[in-house]
Parts: structure tokens; sequence; C-alpha cells
């Protein structure tokens, strides 16, 4: 099974023109967005030239099926807001190629499949989360972005592409190709990182409610100042996590919305997302346990009424034996001794693609672990190392 390099890098520079920011090689095509239903539209086009049959779900996740049952490979094809070029794409476009090269050579069956919004417009991988049944169309349908748009609305935009759900009992397994994100392989000048497991995932909204009032005339010591409230609680995270968490685990507030949010007003509300992240699920419960109840003294001791909101995440994941297995063998075949064995940080769609089958995952280096930003690239060289090594662990799979 031979694949052809510069078929698959100019796939992966004509899929980056659509949304293409005009800054480097970064590109803007979060989901739903007209960038990207029409990169998904082109990505239909590459398929069924491919000679795969073409099918979007309800959520928008376009599949391109090989007859009978067959290996997944893919992706997403959605950006962050500023995103890079590779996030993904690359790992569909990689799946593209390998089923090309794998009819050239008369088999095995591999299919292709670029999630919808795997970059949590909506919520956090949303389009293989409903897939999976985690979470139902009905429930997905009510999420909200930033901007107070709700997923059933976005949807409509391509409501004529939409078809039904895909069965995944067609598929024998998922591999899923990715940037790594992280510094890793680049610091190591490595070439391939075979993924051990990927990490869980918690995030809620968090809303602290102060008292709005005048910033000249208010004394500090009467303030209800949500802000300084989140500041508070901000600042007792670290302390009380000490004891608990490995250098490996990682937190994050982020969406940090004020009212009024004006120069001369006490914010009188503050909410925040906040998200965690580690490989064991029993560490992030008692992690869960230290943000709620720190959350509860900082208002309590502030004058400041608080409100959770629903709490999304993933549990932790293990790579298939197997699977792994015929990646780390193609590795060594093309990369000798420049690859190594590793977890991921990062949450991808292989999370939810594992309550149906087998899964495994294979990275390549980000320079300078770079990604989510416009700056993210890889060497041409170790794209195409990533492909020769997916296509090995295919042809080891025979299917």
């Amino acid at each position: 099974m031979t694949v052809k390099p510069d078929r698959f890098l100019a796939d992966l520079h004509e899929l980056r023109q659509f949304g293409a920011s005009g800054i480097g090689k970064g590109v803007v095509r979060p989901a739903y967005c007209d960038a990207d239903i029409a990169a998904r539209e082109w990505l239909r086009g590459r398929m069924d030239a491919a000679g795969l049959a073409t099918h979007y779900d309800p959520m928008g996740s376009l599949f391109g099926l090989a007859e009978g049952r067959s290996l997944l490979l893919g992706s997403h094809s959605d950006s962050q807001p500023e995103g890079g070029w590779l996030d993904g794409a690359l790992g569909v476009c990689a799946a593209l190629e390998v089923v090309r090269a794998a009819k050239e050579a008369g088999g095995p069956p591999v299919s292709v499949v670029s999630f919808q919004d795997e970059e949590g417009r909506f919520g956090v991988t949303t389009g293989s989360t409903v897939w999976s049944g985690a979470l139902s169309l009905e429930q997905a349908d009510e999420l909200e972005d930033r901007d107070g748009m709700r997923l059933s609305e976005a949807r409509g935009a391509m409501a004529h592409l939409l078809g039904d759900w895909v069965d995944p009992k067609r598929f024998t397994g998922f591999i899923e190709m990715h940037i790594e994100q992280g510094p890793w392989l680049d610091q190591a000048g490595e070439a391939a990182g075979v993924v051990s497991g990927i990490v869980g995932i918690r995030d809620m909204r968090i809303t602290l409610e102060g008292q709005q009032n005048h910033a000249g005339t208010t004394p500090m010591h009467l303030r209800r100042d949500a802000f300084q409230g989140l500041a508070a609680f901000n600042a007792l995270l670290g302390e009380r996590f000490q004891n608990v968490v490995t250098p490996q685990t990682v937190w994050t507030i982020g969406h940090v919305s004020l009212h009024p949010d004006a120069h001369s007003i006490v914010p009188g509300r503050a909410t925040f997302s906040m998200q965690w992240r580690d490989g064991d699920a029993e560490r992030l419960k008692r992690m869960e346990d230290i943000i709620r109840t720190t959350a509860r003294e900082v208002a309590e001791a502030r004058g400041l009424g608080l409100e959770f909101g629903p709490m999304l995440g993933l549990e932790p994941v293990e790579m298939d034996s197997r699977l792994r297995g015929a990646l780390e063998a193609a590795a060594e075949a093309e990369a000798p001794g420049k690859w190594r064995v590793m977890p991921s940080g990062a949450l991808h769609d292989a999370t939810n693609v594992a309550v149906h089958m087998p899964v495994a995952m294979l990275f390549v280096p980000s320079i300078g672990g770079i990604s989510h930003a416009f700056e993210e690239d890889t060497d041409e060289r170790d794209l195409v190392t990533g492909l020769k090594v997916l296509a090995g662990a295919v042809a080891r799979l025979g299917g």
C-alpha cells in the first residue's frame, strides 16, 4: 500500500483555503459557519472521487463509507475561532489518502469521518459526543455558543444536507491522526508519538452574583465585587490543589464575562468557565469537590450569590492494544528510534468513539508546541512520515 505524499499535501493546502485568515497558515472555520460547511462539501467531493459513499449525520458530521465493515479513520475539519491549518484537518486528509492508497492496492476497506464541532463551539467534541449517545440530539440542540446562538439554529444552516445516523457497528475500529499540540516531540526531534491514553475532562460555568455599584463612591470594605470573588477563588484553587494534582494535571479559568463590564462600575456579576483535565477519574472527582467547596466558601465570605451550571465532561480513555501495536510497529519501521509512546493531554473525538469500538491515536510534532493559534505548523516531512506510519498500521491490521 503506497501513499502519494504530493496528493496528500495538496489536499491539506486546498482545505486550508476555506476560512483562510490571511495571517500565515491560520484558518477561521468554526463549526457551522459558511467556511466550515463549504469545506465539508469540498471534502465530500474528494470522498466521492475516492469511491466512498458520502453521508452527513444529523449533527453534520461527514462520513465517507466503504462497502461492508471497515476500519474508520479521520478527525474533524472545524477550527477554533482563531485556529491552525492542521488541527483536525490533518487527520481527515491523511485518512482520505490512506483510503486512496488502499483502493489502489486492492484493500483493505477503509472509511473516513470528519466529525462536526470537535472544537466545542457548542460544548465539548459535540458531534462525536452525540454520536456516542452520551448526549441526545435534543439536549445538544439547547446548547448555546458564546454569543447566545443555539445549536439547533446553527444546524439549520446545513439542514438540507443532513441525514440519519451512521451505525457504528459497521466499523472494526477507529484511528485518529493528529498534531501533538504540545512541545515534547518537537523538542526531542522525534517524528511520531503513539498515544497510550487520552485524559478525562470536566468543564462547567460558574456565576458569582454581587452588587453593582458606583466605583468611585463605594468603600472597598462595603463592596460585593463579583470579580474580586473570582480573583480570590482562583488564588485559593492553586493552594488547595497542591497535594491532589500531578505535573500532568491542568486547570483553566476562561470565558470570563463581567456585568456590566464598565470602567466606573463595581462588577455585579462574574460568569466564567472552569475546566480541568487529568488521566485519573478519581482525581477529577476530588478536584470537582475542591472547586465546589472553594467557590461556596468564597461566595459566603464575600456576600456573593453562587450558581453552578451543568458540568460537561468525558472520562479518561486507554487506547486499544491491537491498534496501538500496529501503530508502534509502523512507527519503528518508518522512523526507527525516533518515536515515543505518550499520553494525550488534549481531548479528541477518539474519546467518544471508544464507546462504540476500539480506538487508537497517532501524533506528529507541532513546531514550538503551538496549536489553537494562527502560528500552528508542522514540517511537511513530519506530516508525510505520519501519513506513512498511519498507512503502515492500516496495512498491518488488514482493515
